[in-house]
């Protein structure tokens, strides 16, 4: 797994377990037009969502689609039927605890000054 924090020495990027059999998962829409993309935003919120409550783990794995090939591919399963456009591919699993992602206080943020 790729650490994309602020440090550049590599002593201080300790390695840790993760699963070794993560679930791959496509999110897949029937169409790929923009009220697709809509639909495809929101469920995987919902995907992201739910894992978090579950204690699963999710990383982003979006390479593949940007690549005109490798998006067709993604289209097709085993059996070589098609079936949809790939959104995104999310990879599921657990692994440990990482550090919270830092917030601004809400009176940082919010003006009541109207």
């Amino acid at each position: 797994m790729r650490d994309f924090g602020a440090h550049r020495r590599p002593s201080a990027l300790p390695a840790l377990p993760c699963e070794t059999h993560p679930a791959l998962v496509l999110l897949r829409t029937a169409h790929d037009r923009r009220a697709d993309w809509l639909r495809a935003g929101q469920a995987l919120e919902r995907v992201l969502l739910v894992a978090t409550a579950g204690g699963v783990r999710a990383s982003l794995l979006h390479q593949a689609l940007e690549w005109t090939d490798l998006r067709g591919d993604l289209a097709r399963v085993p059996d070589g039927d098609y079936r949809g456009h790939t959104q995104m591919v999310i990879r599921l699993g657990y692994g440990p605890e990482g550090p919270v992602s830092p917030r601004r206080g809400a009176a940082e943020v919010i003006d009541l000054g109207g």
